[in-house]
């Protein structure tokens, strides 16, 4: 029989050994309730300027979220029927969010054991006050209610934030973004913090699609002859310094791998004078490619070194790996796929130029779990400019959350990690996310409690950092 989502065990999570089960309440009760520190996702800015009523169920919580619509097309359920938008709209009229939502239903015991299933129940029955899990037979049902907490005023986003006791949240924006929303916001005189951050893939990266009119729009925003390398370099000074004023403390950089190169100046501006010719011969060619993007990550380094900004990098992905769904949707469909990642050798040009300055932060992130131990940790239990960016995307689970604390902490240690973050579009899941990420690491805490290993005040003290004060601090808010 459905249940109560409040109903769910309050130790899930916990260890099953009675001692270190209790030690683990202990320290949960302390943190449970300490504001949220969101300084790395993709929400929509938009939301909180206009600070309208969500629509309805279908396009809040499944059209968004690729972890959702993932899983479904991997059982043959179509993405059209789920709402995703093609390239070509005209062929696939957009289904009735009701059916879009009944199929939904009558798929959801595809999420069990997944963090998605722990997400989506606490999102049903905590801010909803629906049955989970959802059943094909309360499909209905459920859809109505959602719409109808919908429609009142406490279920607007800027009073979700609140609710959620978000103290801040980053969003993700390119260089060509103009920052509108996050304008609206401000000028709105409400207080929720909600701040961008500075995401340049679009004008780094020679392969992604539209990289010379991508320039183009960078030269027109900045005054910048941004097709000469001083004056390409220029142009990002002026927007980094742009997107800062609107509350922006970092950068973010997702590239295919972790390669970093550190060439002097006149070798720089001849690469970069490369990737253009090529570029305009519209293929570049994939090491130069990969040479430029390293080499950018070093000059961003530079860059941070004078504005402040963290330098976060997100490598390891194979973006848009199904060739067929990338041509009939485009990109962020959910064909994302982790590949094996280099962190010694990669990161060794940009760590032996500015590795050694505590004055910088670099967050690093894998989708290559197996380099945690063997390279991640080693690494920054040494450079002072380096910090490991928690487990990520598919590893963002109760396991993967165990397994970076397993294989980080006896190197790198508690401090040289930086908290939590949700990297998340579905914002609803947001508090669900931290909520799980606070359980495991008091689960974890409390195992080196029983074992003698941790005093249980210190372990309260590192729960409280890993729960606000390090992600706080680790990305200057």
């Amino acid at each position: 029989m459905p249940h109560p989502i409040a109903a769910l065990h309050p130790d899930r999570l916990f260890p099953a050994e009675p001692v270190t089960r209790a030690v683990a309440r202990r320290l949960y009760e302390n943190v449970r309730e300490l504001p949220i520190i969101s300084p790395h996702g993709h929400t929509d800015p938009r939301w909180f300027a206009e600070n309208a009523p969500f629509s309805d169920p279908s396009s809040l919580l499944i059209t968004p979220d690729h972890y959702v619509f993932r899983m479904l097309y991997s059982q043959g359920v179509r993405l059209e029927d789920l709402g995703i938008a093609s390239r070509n709209p005209a062929s696939t009229p957009p289904p009735d969010p009701r059916a879009v939502w009944r199929l939904f239903a009558r798929h959801y015991g595809l999420f069990r054991g997944t963090p998605t299933r722990l997400w989506l129940d606490w999102v049903l029955g905590e801010v909803f006050g629906v049955e989970a899990p959802l059943e094909e037979a309360s499909a209905d049902r459920a859809f109505d209610r959602i719409c109808e907490r919908l429609a009142e005023p406490g279920f607007r986003p800027r009073a979700l934030f609140e609710r959620f006791n978000i103290e801040v949240l980053a969003t993700t924006e390119s260089p060509l973004d103009d920052l509108r929303h996050h304008a609206a916001i401000r000028a709105s005189g409400w207080p929720g913090r909600i701040i961008t951050t500075y995401r340049p893939d679009d004008v780094v990266d020679p392969e992604a699609p539209g990289f010379l009119h991508h320039l183009a729009r960078f030269a027109e925003l900045t005054g910048e002859d941004v097709f000469s390398w001083n004056g390409y370099l220029a142009a990002h000074r002026k927007r980094r310094a742009h997107f800062a004023r609107f509350g922006a403390t970092s950068t973010d950089h997702g590239h295919p791998s972790a390669h970093t190169a550190n060439l002097g100046p006149r070798e720089a501006e001849a690469l970069f004078q490369r990737v253009l010719s090529e570029a305009r011969g519209r293929t570049v060619e994939p090491v130069l490619a990969e040479t430029f993007r390293g080499q950018m990550l070093t000059e961003m380094a530079r860059l941070s070194l004078d504005d402040g900004l963290v330098l976060q990098i997100h490598p390891g992905s194979w973006r848009n790996h199904n060739a067929l769904l990338h041509v009939r949707f485009g990109t962020n469909v959910g064909a994302d796929i982790p590949r094996a990642t280099d962190f010694v050798g990669a990161l060794r040009p940009l760590l032996n130029r500015f590795g050694n300055e505590p004055k910088l932060a670099i967050i690093v992130f894998t989708l290559d779990e197996s380099s945690y131990s063997r390279e991640l940790a080693p690494l920054a239990g040494h450079y002072p400019a380096l910090k490991l960016g928690p487990a990520w995307w598919f590893h963002d689970s109760p396991e993967g959350l165990r397994r970076f604390r397993e294989q980080t902490t006896e190197t790198a240690g508690f401090y040289n990690t930086v908290g939590f973050n949700d990297d998340t579009r579905a914002f609803l899941s947001i508090p669900a996310r931290h909520d799980v990420a606070r359980r495991v690491d008091c689960a974890f805490l409390a195992r080196l409690v029983a074992e003698h290993r941790l005093p249980e005040d210190e372990a309260l003290q590192v729960a409280c950092d890993l729960a606000y004060h390090l992600p706080k601090t680790a990305y200057r808010l």
